[in-house]
């Protein structure tokens, strides 16, 4: 088993920057895709973007590409994402996910493992 526990969320303004982060235990998810994910009041977890194991690769939806970049430090066990020019918009519980199968999915159920999420409130 894995566990995962988001932090680094909080209460900022819009074009302010914040930095999330996934610990990892339990076991290593070297090998696995890790994606982080978001869910605002009334709308189902969305998709934000996901990393493959060695960090070469990386995918980001739309909504957020250009300003979020995710990363991982193997040696920390611990995956990052880091959003800059955030929007009112954006404000939501972050989740980290691991998929242990590599299906570089977008789909939450293709994910094995998650975290309790973080919440990030942009004000405007």
């Amino acid at each position: 088993q894995v566990q995962l526990v988001e932090s680094g969320g909080g209460l900022v303004q819009a074009g302010d920057s914040l930095r999330l982060s996934c610990a990892a235990s339990g076991r290593t998810i070297g090998a696995y895709v890790m994606g982080w994910f978001r869910q605002a009041p009334g709308k189902e977890r969305e998709f934000v973007a996901l990393i493959s194991p060695s960090g070469d690769n990386t995918i980001y939806d739309d909504s957020v590409k250009g300003r979020f970049t995710i990363s991982r430090v193997s040696a920390k066990n611990t995956v990052y994402l880091q959003m800059k020019n955030l929007k009112v918009e954006d404000t939501a519980v972050y989740y980290c996910a691991a998929d242990r199968h590599y299906r570089y999915s977008r789909r939450t159920e293709d994910y094995d493992y998650w975290g309790q999420g973080t919440q990030v409130t942009v004000s405007s």
